[in-house]
């Protein structure tokens, strides 16, 4: 089986993670299905951003859920990239939905995180999210490592969900037998054993080799999670499930 590649945070191989020229990159690469993480910041804005601050991608010891200018703040991951996106604004949710518009054959997994979800309440910035990408409601897969907001969001929405999980043991098998997620998200590192046989696809994380996507496809997932999409889409086998298309 020749699996489905999922952006991991967008083309992060060789963009700031997260950002819009991440995500852009990935979908005009050809990528069917782009992932991002989602924070709700002080001001009950969504940022598209996988940490609780902005310490390890804009180099400024700064809490997300503290009062700041973000025009201030460029996340271009100076550790790792110096300065070669330098500025790279603070994407907004809003601006990804859009993004996703002009991509209309695409697919987003949109990440909530827990941090967020702590700070301010789970159904407070579920809703949120919600509202912030009715738009593309039909382009998004909602996941989460918390399975209630997974399941709130289903319940009120209708979203397809994903449930991230972390322990790959029988409790957490229960517990995806009892509510039948659409997915369920691993990292392939976590995997003792066979994939648990249901009515979810599995998409694994961060497999950024060729071979090993394909040699989990053939037990059984469906997707495959990785940083570096245009890499990836270069196989010849992988590259056979690219989504070549125009913007609207």
């Amino acid at each position: 089986m020749i699996p489905v590649l999922v952006a991991h945070r967008g083309h992060m191989e060789n963009y700031p993670e997260n950002s819009l020229s991440a995500l852009s990159a990935a979908l005009e690469a050809g990528a069917c299905m782009i992932e991002f993480d989602v924070q709700m910041d002080f001001n009950e804005q969504l940022l598209v951003l996988h940490d609780d601050n902005f310490k390890r991608t804009a180099g400024v010891s700064q809490s997300v859920f503290q009062p700041q200018d973000y025009s201030r703040i460029s996340v271009h991951e100076p550790k790792r990239l110096a300065d070669a996106f330098n500025p790279e604004p603070v994407p907004m949710l809003r601006q990804v939905a859009e993004l996703l518009l002009a991509y209309p054959a695409a697919t987003a997994f949109v990440e909530i995180k827990d941090e967020s979800l702590d700070q301010w309440g789970m159904e407070k910035v579920v809703d949120k999210v919600l509202a912030c990408i009715e738009p593309a409601k039909q382009q998004c897969v909602l996941i989460a490592d918390s399975l209630d907001a997974l399941l709130y969001a289903r319940n009120k929405a209708g979203y397809k969900i994903g449930w991230v999980i972390h322990r790959y043991d029988s409790a957490d098998q229960e517990l995806a037998a009892s509510h039948a997620p659409d997915y369920l998200i691993c990292n392939y590192k976590y995997i003792n054993g066979e994939l648990w046989p249901g009515s979810w696809q599995w998409m694994l994380y961060d497999i950024s080799d060729p071979e090993l996507a394909l040699e989990w496809a053939d037990k059984g997932a469906e997707l495959i999670e990785t940083r570096d999409i245009v890499g990836m889409l270069q196989h010849p086998e992988l590259g056979q499930r690219a989504c070549r298309r125009e913007r609207r």
